[in-house]
């Protein structure tokens, strides 16, 4: 039983986390393998858990996804791919093998984060320069973009752990959007990547997965989007973007000195 309430607690934190910054899954993640749940079916079970917060987030943004399906029509297949490929490595590659590279990529999302405002206003003043319509994607945003949210994509079928730091960095450099509207667009994006990835686990590692775990990490997950959306969206856009570096470095200072 206290097992069980640990881990219910754990995919509220989660869900929440998830749903405002990213990095939920450094907290269940390593409570799991705490309990002794070797690291694939940890890893596999995780993921499928988290697919229910992600649904939760997607309501509690769903007003400002409105003005932005047409950018979710053009990312959302290149993540899907993506998704598809990393499920495919993790099942077939040494469980180790990305998280020798997860401190890099925390890293250069939080410098995307960090930058994304400068990026966009020198993007803007280039448009307005040049006589375009300031919600004409660039040629870089039609081409980069897409390739890079596939990059992406096959990191969080894989792994995943701060996946949401990584796609708000990247699309910052590129479109012209708002913390808030970029936290939606990461919501969606994030959750058919989790998704896309748990129906290939049921298809090929079923044997991995744990389904009391994965219920108590959904219902947990569920919850903590939700409210991390309710209280996500009144934040200004100066906190959210603090709040997801300080968490992106705490989630960095975590995998180099504590995993």
């Amino acid at each position: 039983m206290v097992e069980a309430a640990v881990i219910f607690v754990a995919g509220i934190c989660a869900g929440g986390m998830n749903v405002i910054v990213a990095s939920g899954s450094l907290v269940t993640f390593p409570i799991l393998l705490l309990f002794g749940y070797p690291p694939l079916t940890a890893n596999v079970t995780n993921n499928l858990g988290m697919v229910a917060g992600g649904v939760s987030g997607i309501y509690g943004y769903r007003r400002e996804l409105k003005p932005n399906r047409a950018i979710l029509l053009r990312l959302a297949p290149a993540s899907v791919i993506g998704s598809l490929v990393g499920a495919m490595l993790l099942l077939a590659l040494p469980a180790e093998a990305f998280q020798t590279i997860v401190p890099a990529l925390i890293a250069i999302g939080l410098v995307m984060v960090v930058i994304g405002p400068a990026v966009q206003r020198r993007a803007a003043r280039r448009t307005r320069a040049l006589g375009r319509d300031a919600g004409t994607p660039s040629a870089a945003s039609r081409i980069v973009l897409p390739i890079g949210m596939a990059l992406l994509g096959i990191y969080g079928g894989y792994f995943g752990a701060a996946q949401g730091i990584l796609f708000i960095g990247l699309m910052g450099m590129f479109l012209n959007e708002g913390i808030q509207r970029l936290t939606a667009i990461k919501n969606v994006v994030a959750t058919l990547v989790n998704a896309v990835a748990a129906v290939a686990f049921l298809i090929f590692a079923w044997e991995h997965i744990d389904w009391p775990v994965v219920a108590l990490i959904s219902s947990g997950t569920f919850i903590g989007g939700y409210l991390g959306a309710h209280f996500g969206r009144r934040l200004s856009p100066v906190v959210l973007r603090a709040l997801i570096i300080v968490i992106g470095l705490l989630a960095l200072i975590k995998i180099l000195f504590f995993d």
